[in-house]
């Protein structure tokens, strides 16, 4: 891999940083412990737990403390003096962890020793915030491109990792693949004690990119570790953390999940891709009909709206493009996530914390008491804050949530299902988007599919049978097949959303008193509001070319026309 834009610089770097790497590991492998390579995360709070003239005289420092655990980088574990410093942790109730550093790791962990106040995290007070994030600027990822035009190349590319390369430059690798494919996840996962796959997830679907050998994955797993603030000497339980890409082109935010297998631990890591954000309620894809819903919704000044699917079905970033159409500097906006997916200029963003007992419900009472006009709340997953969420709703607030449910009418059985009365329900909601998302194809390379008779029989039905506010001069008539070019993957690019929305209107209200069924109020819905559904929205992006037939069969089922 060439990074650096002097080849020469660059392959001198390589060969020296290459010669170091292999150097530590070879003095860690005779200690018995585990080396560090690349760039160390280190715990601001950890650091004055040993002075600074001990650490530059015995080769050591703390960069890792929690309640049980300490966590120090050192030169060697021979030395006398690291010696006695882990006894004397031991001797405090800790247990120690060793990791072996090289020099050059050790002056920069101890440079921090002029940033951190001695004793500002002393008495019990918070712990400082942890220096986790992995620098790949775009000038190295633009470098990188020229190998991964495709998903071949891609390929090709990881296939290089070895247990001989540096393991900050294996982890750079991946990471620089999976921006350039715009994978949304990274999966790390062990067939065998010896068969570790790669694969990532572009465009909602697994890809299978390399093989990784065990030793490059233990030190691939270490290092993820630490970068994502996750207990290292912990394997037989699950983690959850994250870390950031620091990078030219802007930081992007990587969610890390560790969780023990058969084998060993598997990892994902979610890559939150930035651009997400930049979404504004136009680029969803939503139909014109559709559109001027959510609009005229959205200037209610209270009322809750639900987004409702599966992970991964978008509903975060639709509900992020509803805050960016109401956010004005006239009104307050508060959100509850878990986690803070994207940082949204001009807005609050609180986080879920389980330990110190601010969980959805207890953060939602205490946001309603900052007096906001408009709350987002990450996701109702129980009764109290579906409670707090309804009478948010109900006492002026505009309240924007999501659900999991399959589609827009089961949203509503599923609140009753929390507990939640049906007589607050109605006068409380105000839509219900349901939604998944296809693969759009590649406007280079698709090309339109013959249409048989019985096709074409199908689809006139199809379009006769659509509700008046649907406008017939936008739909199409025409099938196409994805084929596959150098500026795709597959013959799609990137991804929209198919969605149903739901209005509770005074009927559909009715029907919630008499406890109807999902079918009654969906059924409802059609008759009274000429409800589109989920299937049907993506076949009418089929016939005007976006996606594909396949794409909504895969999403939604067999097409019922």
């Amino acid at each position: 891999m060439k990074f650096s834009r002097n080849p020469i610089d660059e392959t001198i770097s390589e060969i020296r940083l290459a010669a170091e790497e292999r150097e530590l590991e070879r003095r860690a492998n005779l200690e018995g412990i585990s080396p560090l390579t690349g760039d160390t995360p280190v715990d601001r709070g950890a650091i004055h737990e040993i002075p600074e003239e001990v650490s530059k005289s015995s080769g050591v420092a703390a960069i890792n403390i929690d309640d049980n655990k300490i966590t120090l980088a050192v030169i060697s574990s021979r030395n006398k003096e690291v010696r006695e410093l882990v006894d004397s942790f031991k001797g405090r109730g800790l247990g120690v962890d060793l990791f072996m550093v090289s020099q050059e790791q050790l002056r920069k962990i101890q440079g921090l020793y002029r940033e951190v106040a001695p004793g500002s995290v002393q008495g019990g007070g918070r712990r400082g915030d942890i220096v986790s994030e992995i620098s790949l600027n775009k000038g190295e990822i633009n470098l990188m491109r020229s190998g991964v035009k495709d998903i071949n190349g891609a390929i090709k590319t990881l296939k290089k990792v070895n247990k001989d390369m540096p393991t900050s430059e294996v982890l750079k690798m991946i990471l620089a693949t999976s921006l350039i494919l715009r994978a949304s996840d990274v999966h790390i996962e062990h067939i065998t004690k010896e068969d570790i796959r790669l694969r990532v997830r572009i465009d909602g679907a697994l890809r299978d990119m390399a093989e990784i050998d065990p030793a490059t994955t233990r030190q691939l797993t270490n290092r993820i570790k630490l970068l994502a603030k996750l207990k290292l000497n912990i394997t037989d339980e699950p983690q959850d953390g994250r870390f950031t890409i620091a990078g030219g082109g802007g930081d992007v935010e990587v969610r890390v999940s560790v969780v023990p297998a058969e084998f060993g631990e598997a990892i994902v890591l979610r890559v939150l891709d930035p651009m997400a954000i930049s979404m504004d309620l136009h680029s969803l894809g939503l139909r014109e009909d559709d559109e001027t819903v959510v609009i005229r919704k959205l200037k209610q000044p209270n009322g809750m709206i639900l987004t409702t699917g599966p992970t991964g079905s978008g509903k975060t970033t639709t509900l992020y493009a509803f805050i960016k159409k109401v956010k004005t500097p006239e009104i307050k906006i508060i959100t509850i996530e878990d986690p803070i997916e994207y940082h949204i200029e001009g807005i609050e963003q609180t986080q879920v914390n389980t330990k110190d007992n601010f969980t959805f419900s207890t953060g939602l009472k205490s946001i309603l008491r900052q007096d906001p006009d408009v709350i987002l709340i990450g996701e109702i997953r129980d009764l109290e804050t579906a409670e707090v969420g309804v009478h948010a709703a109900l006492t002026g607030h505009l309240v924007f949530s999501a659900l999991h449910t399959n589609n827009a009418a089961g949203a509503i059985p599923r609140l009753i299902d929390l507990g939640v009365k049906p007589n607050v329900i109605g006068p409380a909601l105000s839509l219900i988007v349901a939604q998944r998302l296809v693969r759009r194809l590649c406007g280079k390379c698709s090309k339109e599919a013959k249409m048989d008779p019985e096709m074409k029989t199908k689809v006139d039905k199809f379009i006769k049978n659509l509700p008046k506010r649907v406008s017939r001069e936008s739909i199409g008539e025409k099938i196409y097949d994805a084929v596959g070019c150098e500026n795709c993957i597959g013959g799609y690019i990137g991804r929209i959303a198919i969605v149903e929305l739901l209005e509770v209107s005074e009927e559909i209200n009715s029907l919630i008193h008499k406890n109807a069924t999902e079918r009654d109020i969906r059924e409802a819905a059609i008759k009274e509001q000429g409800m589109v559904l989920m299937q049907q929205d993506g076949i009418l992006k089929a016939l005007q070319g976006i996606t594909t037939l396949d794409e909504i069969e895969r999403e939604t089922g067999p097409i019922q026309w």
